[in-house]
């Protein structure tokens, strides 16, 4: 009996003992790959969604330190103190918030037409917003709210500013989807989740989403100077799981083995401005290196139903 209350004394000591040790070397692993490049973007001008927290403040910090950058986002008193703050960091008075919302398309519709009213180009889209693990809900147009804003709302954006960015070229287009792609499946007989909901599936869906709306969107762009690709930002230690009391506790715990929202923001901005990617269309990465898409996340057949599926929803024609 007291052989085996010393052992699990002994566990009870030496693992977190052992973790705190390790701590450095896993912290260095769970970092991941860093965008090395210099490049500058003097005269050019970035659209990030999402960007007043997060992996998408972060973002827009590092491209503001090289060019124009635009931040869309809901909340825009969050936007403005995000966007002060990085104006005093980098010096770099364009920093600009404009009001995006993307769970409403006449919200979409008007920031697309402020922009092309006052912006001449735009030379990179990084459709970064996103939610995870709502409970069920449905957004101003009556979308499933992961659907509607992850997969729909970017989708509608990316439309509405194609021709500009195509006269702006070379240009970018980078969704941020996830690793969660693997576990998504594109559901057309129940693509609302009325019939049966899981708030965990839903965002893997939405997710396999992103990646299908970039596989789509870049073979239909070959030959005009507009790359798109999509990315798998790590597991982040962000606002992102805060509808979910279980997940918010299970990061606050676990945050040493997630990575910092700068970390994560660094494949977004090796996407954004790496040399080496100039012409690179329809890949996907994680680390700031090409990364394994899922076999559903490879079918082009199925991108192509959804592309279609998703102008039926919005009410357009892109063809």
């Amino acid at each position: 009996m007291l052989n085996c209350l010393a052992t699990v004394l002994g566990i009870f000591i030496c693992v977190p003992l052992l973790l705190f040790m390790a701590a450095p070397y896993i912290r260095r692993y769970v970092a991941g790959g860093v965008c090395k490049s210099t490049t500058k973007l003097n005269g050019k001008v970035v659209v990030i969604t999402g960007a007043n927290t997060g992996i998408g403040k972060e973002t827009a910090r590092d491209l503001a330190q090289r060019g124009k950058v635009i931040i869309a986002c809901r909340d825009v008193a969050k936007g403005e103190a995000a966007a002060c703050e990085i104006r005093a960091e980098t010096g770099n008075q364009q920093v600009i918030v404009k009001k995006l919302d993307l769970a409403d398309t006449k919200s979409i519709r008007e920031f697309a037409e402020n922009f092309l009213a006052e912006e001449k180009e735009l030379h990179i889209l990084i459709n970064n917003a996103g939610v995870m693990l709502c409970p069920y809900s449905k957004t101003a147009d009556g979308f499933e709210m992961h659907l509607g804003v992850n997969h729909l709302g970017h989708f509608l954006l990316t439309f509405l500013l194609l021709e500009c960015l195509k006269q702006s070229s070379p240009a970018r287009i980078v969704n941020v989807s996830s690793l969660a792609h693997h576990g998504g499946r594109i559901r057309f007989h129940d693509l609302q989740g009325e019939k049966c909901y899981n708030w965990g599936l839903a965002y893997c869906h939405s997710k396999l989403a992103n990646v299908l709306f970039t596989r789509e969107l870049a073979r239909r762009l070959q030959g005009t100077g507009v790359t798109a690709n999509s990315l798998h930002p790590g597991s982040v230690y962000s606002e992102l799981v805060r509808h979910s009391i279980l997940m918010t506790l299970l990061w606050k715990t676990f945050s040493f083995v997630l990575k910092t929202p700068r970390e994560g923001a660094q494949t977004s901005v090796y996407c954004a401005v790496a040399e080496e990617l100039e012409s690179v269309t329809g890949q996907y990465f994680s680390d700031c290196r090409p990364a394994y898409v899922s076999p559903q996340g490879r079918n082009d057949e199925l991108a192509k139903q959804l592309w279609n599926v998703s102008c039926e929803l919005l009410g357009i024609q892109w063809d």
